[in-house]
């Protein structure tokens, strides 16, 4: 492809005047122009170098940016208006390869590495993006006065969740939707309660918003997806006074390719993928989809996973295969599952050592969700600790070892059950949860006898189901 502004055949070389190894090759660069026809591109002073005639001013950087610049000098071959190879920073048998010159530059050191372009300055690939290459953005264009505080701005527009967040500029935006290949004009889902159509674009505004980077985008979009599905439900999860809301646990390999914490204070502060993923998703449901405490969202107490609730399964030291494989996921492939999820509860047991006595413990635990006398009404999720994985893990049991044994420890007695729990007749032994209504995953640090209960919401057709998206690029 033909690049305006340079010669569709011969030798390019592209640099800065405050670059040490641009200005050492500079008696290259004059022995190149004079000997193929150099022309030489220029970032930062178009006067630079002063020993070459063609010199063509970028401080624009516009040619910079459509020739993929990171590093000067670059020197690059082009033939009928394609570019044929390229070679970054100094190295003679490179460039006399390229330029088919013998004996360049034999004052100098044979090697000598290049600098970073302006174009990768601060701030710069954002605005070049916006100017230059981002797909045109069709959100509509606020402005906030100058003296404005961009922080109260957003919020007095109603666009947080209480915190700050980050000012969606059109630069921020095109740079998150380079975080995935998907087309920004792609609807995504039908977004819950006001059924607005949320294309990659309008999830990209709020991922900025919340913070994340352009790479945690798939994850979000594959969110999204998986919570506005018929069976998670998210306009009955909104809508009830229960404190539940969307939880994500995320498997495969984007967790670790994202930095996602998996392990010590695995539900709590401190990772910037788990925190922003998880906002974001909640943030597209205010922003787009109009659920906000006191409208539709009617919580009685709510809880701070509302802010945000995500995290990653600690698939190496699990003692079973991940969670998102156990729900029909291919192995190796990136994943969401979404599931309802109040506050977590901590469960402490630092004397069992065999897997009978610590099922015992947490069906204990577990048989207190909702109410301790309160069967197959809500379901939950279990977030079994490392060391108490360990304990399975060398006892041999599964996954589904330890839900079934969990299954018949929590199970009522009639005598047992609240009257009001269940409409009908009650006969014999009744389940804590519904057929599937428990997960059970891995996380957390590998120090401490502890796991984890997550309370969720009614379960089934009459609430919400857990619901694995794959993540898709």
């Amino acid at each position: 492809m033909t690049v305006a502004g340079l010669p569709s055949d011969g030798l390019v070389a592209v640099v800065k005047q405050d670059c040490p190894t641009c200005v050492l090759v500079e008696p290259v660069l004059a022995e190149l122009a004079a000997a193929a026809g150099l022309t030489v591109v220029s970032q930062d002073d178009p006067g630079f170098p002063a020993s070459v005639e063609k010199v063509v001013d970028d401080t624009d950087l516009e040619l910079s940016y459509r020739l993929g610049i990171e590093t000067v000098p670059t020197l690059l071959q082009f033939s009928a208006g394609d570019e044929v190879r390229r070679t970054q920073g100094w190295l003679r048998p490179a460039w006399e390869e390229l330029a088919g010159v013998d004996g360049l530059g034999a004052q100098l050191p044979e090697h000598k590495p290049g600098c970073g372009s302006r174009t990768l300055d601060p701030g710069v690939a954002e605005e070049l993006l916006v100017r230059h290459g981002g797909p045109a953005l069709r959100s509509r264009r606020v402005e906030v006065a100058e003296l404005e505080d961009e922080a109260d701005a957003l919020f007095d527009r109603g666009w947080t969740d209480g915190l700050p967040v980050v000012a969606p500029t059109e630069a921020r935006v095109l740079r998150m939707l380079g975080g995935t290949s998907r087309a920004p004009d792609e609807v995504v889902a039908v977004i819950p309660p006001d059924l607005v159509e949320a294309t990659v674009e309008k999830i990209a505004v709020n991922a900025v918003l919340a913070g994340c980077r352009p790479e945690y985008l798939p994850v979000v979009l594959a969110a999204v997806e998986a919570a506005c599905t018929d069976e998670f439900c998210a306009h009955g999860l909104l809508a009830t006074t229960w404190d539940a809301g969307p939880a994500i646990l995320v498997n495969g390999p984007v967790a670790k390719a994202i930095g996602m914490n998996s392990g010590i204070n695995v539900l709590g502060q401190g990772n910037r993928a788990n925190a922003t993923i998880g906002r974001a998703l909640q943030l597209v449901i205010r922003n787009l989809g109009g659920g906000r405490p006191g409208g539709v969202d009617r919580a009685t107490h709510g809880n701070p996973g509302k802010y945000t609730f995500c995290f990653a399964e600690d698939e190496d030291g699990s003692p079973w295969e991940p969670l998102s494989v156990s729900r029909g996921v291919a192995p190796g492939t990136s994943a969401v599952t979404l599931f309802a999820a109040e506050g977590p509860r901590g469960l402490a047991d630092q004397t069992s050592r065999t897997p009978e006595s610590l099922a015992g413990s947490l069906a204990a635990g577990l048989r207190s969700v909702a109410h301790p006398s309160m069967p197959m009404a809500f379901d939950a999720t279990l977030l079994v600790g490392p060391e108490h994985g360990r304990v399975f893990g060398d006892a041999g049991w599964s996954r589904q070892r330890l839900a079934a044994e969990l299954d018949e420890l929590m199970a009522y007695d009639p005598d047992e059950i609240n009257a009001d729990a269940l409409s009908g007749q009650i006969t014999g032994r009744t389940p804590k949860f519904r057929q599937g209504g428990l997960l059970i995953a891995h996380a957390g640090g590998r120090a401490g006898m502890f796991s984890a209960v997550i309370g969720g919401w009614v379960g089934g057709s009459k609430g919400s189901q857990s619901v694995t998206r794959e993540v898709r690029p």
